[in-house]
């Protein structure tokens, strides 16, 4: 499994942007060498969903509701993925969640359940 730590999160006014990072341990690895690494967001009574992923290869997702306003990239001199979030939106209220899974293709992210590595997740918070 991977340590990963988010960093990034906080309350910001509707509009506005966020960076989160997703950091992986020394020890843990590369984070390049991860077949995929994915942000979840999960709000008060809702499912965890995924809001964007990227492979091994460097492909990304981006979730429906959040294409256009946010992007995942990663740098691997810093051992990181990111996640910047522009244009936020009240709905994207949640606490976000940075995984690591051993599956997956190049072209598209594993299900839930094969994400094996979980951070501890950072709150975001958009005020309208």
């Amino acid at each position: 499994q991977v340590q990963l730590v988010e960093s990034g999160g906080g309350l910001v006014q509707a509009g506005g942007s966020l960076r989160l990072s997703c950091a992986a341990s020394a020890a843990s690895g590369s984070i390049a060498s991860i077949s995929a690494v994915g942000w979840y967001r999960q709000a008060p009574g809702k499912q965890r969903e995924l809001v964007a992923s990227i492979s091994r290869a460097g492909v990304t997702n981006i979730a429906d509701s959040v294409k256009g306003r946010f992007t995942i990239s990663r740098d691997n001199a810093k051992n990181t993925v990111y996640l910047q979030m522009n244009s936020l939106k009240p709905e994207d209220t949640a606490v976000y969640y940075c995984a690591a899974s051993p599956y997956g293709s190049k072209w598209h992210a594993p299900p839930i359940s094969d994400f094996d590595s979980w951070g501890q997740g950072t709150q975001v918070t958009v005020s309208s």
